[in-house]
């Protein structure tokens, strides 16, 4: 990715199919914060004004160091706008990451 990464989800906390929280780590400046939990709409926002969010998750003892994959993005479907890793998504969909 050409784009600087501004955060990393590890979950994300599912109701009637659509993302309600995801538990994340954001950039501070040179280094990532601990875990933050970031409701649905705050990421819907940052996303829509250009931050580059992956999922993906930490490595054990080495701070800032993600082993990323895919990212997100909104998926507008009819009047609806879905967060997802695939741009054929139906509904909100993060693969390969945990349900918390």
């Amino acid at each position: 990715m050409s784009k600087q990464i501004d955060g990393v989800i590890e979950a994300a906390r599912y109701k009637n199919g659509q993302i309600t929280l995801v538990r994340a780590y954001e950039r501070r400046g040179a280094t990532f914060s601990d875990r933050v939990l970031v409701d649905r709409k705050t990421l819907l926002e940052r996303l829509q004004k250009g931050k580059q969010y992956v999922i993906g998750t930490r490595e054990d003892l080495k701070a800032s160091t993600f082993i990323v994959g895919k990212p997100v993005m909104i998926v507008k479907q009819d009047d609806r706008e879905l967060l997802a890793t695939r741009e054929n998504a139906t509904r909100d969909e993060l693969e390969e990451i945990p349900n918390f």
